[in-house]
């Protein structure tokens, strides 16, 4: 199943966009405040971005879900790209389930050598990653709940899970660059705390458009080389 999000008649396939780990129906068909930001003058671009790696990721599967071990707290997430690093601050408290499932397999290295395999420029504005496979339908083998939607928005540095429906989040999330309107389907458990800068160089790269539009493939290819997730303070 492909994680996706609907788009103003656009189909995006994050199981965030979908990938069940899903597809899922959510009207994007406005942006709330901000269109895609120029990058600032420290933010990567295509000339900053190294060639993606030869290594391949580990595509495990997993049974069932890890028991939630985490505290209800602020938790670090460090994604070195070959674009440049993005570091995240997840929300314990609110995504119990979520941060504890990406503490887990960010310890497994399950994310090392992943690629982001969608980018959407138009009506959403989003680059969705986490599918070992890179096909948008790849997941760690367990579906987690879904967390914190009651009154959920998703502006600029949101990071937010891919589904293919209700109860369908595996390992694709999705990291929101420009103001983006959804429907409140799509657990947010955290923010980008430094690196909207380099999502933005990104964007303005552009998508092949595979899936329509100004959603596809991002043109700048981004491979997460790893992702490393530790309790703050």
């Amino acid at each position: 199943m492909s994680h996706r999000l609907l788009a103003a008649g656009t189909m995006l396939g994050l199981g965030l966009l979908a990938g069940c780990d899903g597809s899922s129906g959510g009207d994007a068909s406005t942006v709330e405040a901000t269109s895609p930001a120029a990058p600032s003058s420290a933010a990567a671009s295509a000339g900053d971005c190294q060639p993606a790696p030869d290594a391949k990721p580990s595509q495990q599967q997993f049974d069932k879900e890890p028991p939630v071990t985490i505290k209800p707290t602020t938790y670090t997430a460090t994604v070195t790209t070959n674009c440049g690093t993005i570091v995240l601050a997840l929300d314990g408290k609110a995504a119990p389930h979520t941060v504890n499932s990406f503490a887990f397999l960010a310890g497994k290295h399950y994310f090392d050598n992943t690629p982001c395999h969608r980018l959407t420029t138009s009506g959403i504005y989003v680059l969705q990653c986490g599918d070992p496979t890179g096909t948008g339908t790849g997941g760690p083998g367990y579906s987690i709940p879904d967390e914190n939607l009651k009154h959920a928005t998703y502006p600029a540095g949101t990071v937010a899970m891919a589904n293919a429906g209700p109860g369908t989040g595996g390992s694709q999330f999705f990291l929101v660059y420009a103001d983006t309107q959804l429907d409140n389907n799509y657990t947010p458990f955290g923010r980008v705390m430094k690196g909207l800068d380099v999502l933005r160089a990104i964007a303005r790269q552009g998508s092949d458009n595979t899936n329509g539009q100004g959603d596809g493939h991002p043109l700048q290819p981004v491979v997460i080389e790893s992702f490393t997730v530790a309790k703050s303070g």
